[in-house]
């Protein structure tokens, strides 16, 4: 069976998705009683609108998304992979022509800044596109973070 592009993996099934927790499982903590499993074309959207000079982190993106659909939070595993996705499948389509360029995905960071290894070109090609536009990082242990990334954010 051939693999699936990364702009084929942006049409799953069934999604978005409502998830309501029962009582004892909104009493953990965070206390979320609604989850959206996005889809991942909110994802994609939403990285699109990144402006130059301006960047995002996942935790922001799922307030987003959670603010799009009225819930309490989004859900933290599909969202990361669909991030992903999102970056390789508009990287996909820009390098076969099929648009004029990538949505702006090196702006969309982890958590405190961070780096995301899976974008397309590794952390190196994330580090470049970043420098490019006039951000510094910066090497913290293994990982790659974006100097004072806050004062940056959407």
């Amino acid at each position: 069976m051939a693999r699936k592009s990364w702009s084929e993996k942006m049409q799953p099934e069934g999604l978005p998705k409502i998830v309501r927790f029962d009582e004892k499982l909104s009493e953990r903590p965070g206390g979320a009683k609604t989850m959206v499993v996005p889809h991942p074309q909110d994802v994609y959207e939403i990285m699109a609108q990144v402006p130059r000079g301006h960047l995002l982190t996942v935790p922001l993106l799922r307030q987003m998304l959670a603010g799009k659909y009225n819930t309490d939070t989004a859900c933290p595993l599909t969202t990361g992979i669909f991030i992903w996705i999102a970056a390789n499948a508009s990287q996909e389509k820009a390098d076969k022509g099929e648009i004029p360029e990538p949505i702006p995905w090196r702006r969309t960071l982890k958590a405190k800044g961070e780096l995301v290894a899976k974008y397309p070109g590794g952390i190196e090609g994330h580090a470049s596109h970043l420098e490019t536009e006039g951000f510094h990082t910066v090497q913290k242990g293994e990982n790659f973070f974006v100097s004072d990334y806050q004062q940056y954010l959407l």
